[in-house]
């Protein structure tokens, strides 16, 4: 908690969602990390670069950027020899305050080398080449490549991960200080995900964020013991946020959320929180008027929930994810596509008492659907994806991973499908040879997943350089991906990154 200053004391608080690994700081932000973007982007974010890559393979086409040259003055060693120590931070909040940087005048090189490693206009342009890993290391090297680094337009995208060890220092006195967050502030930061919190955390991170009351636009919650005076508070005082994810959060309950949230919500995500169940759906589509998105895993949710969606939501929520609703069967299907017709994006991934009619019913309904996730859901056949194939023509991404009943067949009536780019079969354990050769004449596939698919053969799976505007190919598990296959794919499928 923080100490009084001034003689003041703060005013009685109430009790009250690619990763960056962080080394241990002095100051306890030592874990804090970001993330950003899908699954893998985040592995690439967390790969280790112990020199600063001067060209990044995304930004690599950019005609807008110059592209720096090695041999330049701001080379690769340049580079380096400057990059700060084993340990340093990478968040840069005020840790650094108190510990000597490099001048201008003190990096190595000529005059006119250290008069082009400080100069804006050409930092400016450089700095978009690297990773957001690399910015935090290298704002550590001097005042001047830090002041503009910490430019907003570096950082969008990007949310700071912070655990409860890492919002406060240990004084010699033994008592405890809320950090500093205002290099999060300066990077002009309006999302956040907090780990671990209690509600005093919460009121201290309001208490301290220079921009918790308005400029804060994102709040994630995770494996925290926030309960329902704290999420009251939070959503009460920081008026900016329309976005709010609580994951793991097992000290909320459906009066709490009854009493806190707000209409400014527009997309809201309650994963694994035990307190969640057809109550809780009743608060949100009451109070949540204008919500666009919602991501909901609840084990407890019934058919019954699905009914209680508003007029104004219809009209207004294009993006709705269940995510093993165990009870949820056809009949809340039923009231789901009845409820909500302007859906874009449905997820029954888990919703294991789904069965064909109940895809079916979303088929003849939701023709708007671009994305489709029946992912773990068992009772799925061939004949669910003869619905979709024949009225769901703007289709751009089907999942289907872990849908054991489909085979080849199913396949078949895909293969109509000139819209779908994005197709998962990850472990269909009947597709084979076959039913690869219905998907060769789909020019519109980009990314194709087949992973765990055990009776696909060499064979089959080389045919699909016929696909040569595929982007990605996931063979992860399949035993029919070979060395000599993934070296033939280099060769005749040379934009397509294959994921072995």
């Amino acid at each position: 908690m923080s100490n009084p200053r001034n003689g003041d004391t703060k005013p009685p608080c109430l009790p009250r969602n690619g990763l960056v690994k962080i080394p241990t700081q002095a100051n306890g932000l030592g874990s804090a990390s970001i993330t950003k973007g899908t699954p893998a982007v985040k592995n690439r974010l967390c790969q280790p670069s112990s020199v600063p890559a001067i060209l990044s393979p995304a930004l690599a086409h950019r005609s807008d950027l110059p592209i720096p040259s090695l041999a330049s003055p701001l080379s690769l060693a340049t580079l380096a020899s400057v990059s700060s120590p084993p340990g340093a931070s990478l968040v840069g909040l005020n840790a650094s305050e108190g510990s000597e940087q490099p001048s201008p005048e003190r990096l190595p090189g000529s005059p006119s080398e250290r008069q082009l490693a400080v100069d804006e206009k050409i930092l400016n342009r450089l700095f978009w080449y690297f990773s957001a890993c690399e910015k935090c290391v290298l704002a550590q090297v001097c005042k001047a490549w830090r002041r503009v680094l910490y430019q907003p337009k570096f950082w969008v995208g990007l949310t700071p991960v912070l655990h409860t060890k890492e919002l406060y220092n240990v004084l010699p006195s033994g008592e405890k200080e809320f950090v500093s967050l205002q290099g999060f502030a300066v990077r002009g930061f309006d999302g956040f995900c907090l780990v671990g919190v209690s509600d005093l955390d919460i009121c201290e991170f309001i208490d301290n964020y220079p921009l918790s009351k308005k400029g804060v636009k994102s709040m994630s919650l995770k494996r925290s013991t926030i309960t329902d005076a704290g999420l009251e508070v939070m959503l009460e005082q920081m008026q900016g946020v329309v976005r709010l994810e609580l994951s793991g959060c097992n000290d909320f309950t459906e009066a709490g959320l009854w009493s806190s949230l707000n209409a400014r919500i527009t997309a809201l995500s309650v994963s694994d929180c035990i307190n969640v169940a057809d109550d809780a759906i009743a608060a949100i589509s009451q109070l949540l008027p204008n919500l666009t998105e919602l991501n909901l895993q609840a084990y407890h949710v019934t058919d019954t929930a699905l009914a209680y969606f508003t007029a104004k939501q219809g009209y207004t929520t294009h993006t709705l994810r269940l995510n093993s609703c165990w009870e949820i069967t056809n009949h809340g299907v039923v009231n789901m596509v009845h409820s909500l017709p302007n859906l874009s994006v449905l997820s029954l991934s888990g919703c294991s008492k789904v069965t064909d009619d109940g895809v079916e019913l979303v088929a003849e309904n939701l023709r708007k659907l671009r994305s489709l996730d029946l992912s773990w859901c068992p009772r799925i056949t061939d004949m669910a994806l003869e619905y979709i194939a024949c009225d769901l023509h703007k289709l751009e991404e089907l999942v289907l991973d872990r849908c054991v009943r489909i085979t080849d067949t199913g396949l078949s009536y895909l293969s109509t499908m000139s819209s779908l780019r994005s197709l998962y079969l990850r472990w269909c354990c009947q597709v084979q040879d076959f039913g690869l050769k219905h998907l060769l004449g789909m020019g519109s596939l980009r990314l194709l997943s087949l992973a765990g698919c055990p009776l696909l053969t060499t064979t089959g799976l080389s045919g699909l350089v016929q696909l040569q505007d595929l982007e990605e190919l996931e063979l992860t598990n399949c035993p029919g991906a070979t060395p000599e296959l993934f070296k033939y794919f280099s060769q005749h499928l040379p934009c397509c990154m294959v994921i072995e």
